[in-house]
């Protein structure tokens, strides 16, 4: 077996606004297994910022693994835990070598029957009226979920926006959630969280920054909002430490990128502990291109959640690599008429 890697960089079609900044482009990474006249090929999502495996030696890491590709992917993926992108990059691709069609890891009635996934529309930070009318686009294309991110305009200009979407809409028609990406001080916390849930919010995801167990565990024990982890998650790779960690906090949800726990394995064990807890949990993607996504939808839809997933970022970028993949009337399919484009993945494989 042979692997080699490749840098390709994103670019957004327009600036997109966290509450840690605001993203223009944002660079990925292949990996690619060849044997036997065959191919496999996965990403590796990096994410500047707040992957664990943001390093210096991120390049250099990669360079070793494919140059000892000969160690067999199990003692590979051992030998890659503090490394979870380039992990799920080298899952990916280990699937795609060994499956028929190198773009089908995964057998279900998404790839084989355009069976949908139903995914929440996400409206990125911004000015009130960039905001404003991302959440329009998204009730006009049918979305039954919608997901704000918020922490960086005034909070009175983000309850507005809340409040216009629930003049329009109850509830029952659509389901709101927000991220705040940790933007909310721990001492304001649970203030702000009782004037969100005024809007009747199916969930927050991480108001406050990681670390914070005693009073994240506070806020999901006497808060007013159902609370969904997620870059708490994040560089927890021993099972007892994320078994303490959900027995500590007690959240209501739990939120899956596999580019940033460990691909497959380790999100599979955090489903595992959540269920065991009566935790609830969903799947979203982190800014890969069509390559991740496609392999974090295809496992996503042997799950069978009913839950809408966070997986609608395939349009975010004007360079991505077109696919089967295609958003509608809020669900996300895997058109069997549409192919990959091989001239442009043959480049990538060679």
């Amino acid at each position: 077996m042979k692997a080699h890697y490749y840098q390709y960089v994103l670019q957004f079609k327009r600036p997109s606004g966290t509450s840690r900044g605001v993203l223009t482009q944002k660079e990925t990474w292949f990996i690619v297994l060849e044997s036997n006249g065959k191919w496999g090929i996965g990403e590796c999502g990096l994410l500047r910022g707040l992957s664990i495996d943001d390093k210096p030696d991120y390049e250099s890491t990669l360079a070793w693994t494919c140059a000892h590709i000969d160690r067999g992917i199990p003692k590979l993926l051992k030998d890659l835990e503090a490394y979870p992108s380039i992990q799920f990059g080298l899952e990916q691709a280990a699937r795609s070598l060994n499956a028929k069609d190198p773009h089908k890891l995964f057998s279900s009635p998404f790839t084989e029957e355009e069976r949908p996934i139903v995914i929440n529309g996400l409206v990125w930070m911004g000015n009130e009226d960039f905001m404003l009318t991302q959440i329009e686009q998204h009730l006009t294309k049918g979305f039954s979920c919608i997901k704000l991110k918020i922490g960086a305009i005034a909070f009175e200009k983000e309850l507005a926006l809340l409040r216009f979407i629930r003049q329009q809409f109850p509830k029952e028609v659509i389901e709101i959630r927000v991220d705040a990406n940790g933007a909310f001080k721990p001492k304001e916390a649970l203030d702000k969280l009782q004037r969100l849930a005024e809007y009747e919010l199916h969930s927050i995801e991480q108001p406050i920054m990681p670390k914070n167990w005693e009073i994240m565990a506070q806020l999901c024990s006497n808060g007013p909002l159902p609370i969904a982890l997620d870059e708490e998650l994040i560089g927890i790779v021993d099972l007892s430490e994320k078994q303490q960690l959900l027995k500590t906090i007690n959240p209501q949800y739990v939120i899956l990128k596999p580019s940033l726990i460990g691909g497959y394995k380790g999100s599979e064990e955090w489903i595992a502990l959540a269920e065991a807890q009566g935790i609830g949990w969903w799947v979203t993607s982190a800014l890969e291109s069509n390559i991740g996504l496609n392999a974090i939808a295809q496992w996503a839809a042997t799950l069978d959640n009913s839950m809408p997933q966070g997986l609608g970022t395939g349009s975010l970028f004007t360079n991505n690599i077109p696919s089967p993949l295609e958003v509608d009337a809020g669900q996300l399919f895997y058109r069997k008429h549409l192919s990959w484009p091989q001239r442009i993945i043959a480049q990538l494989c060679t």
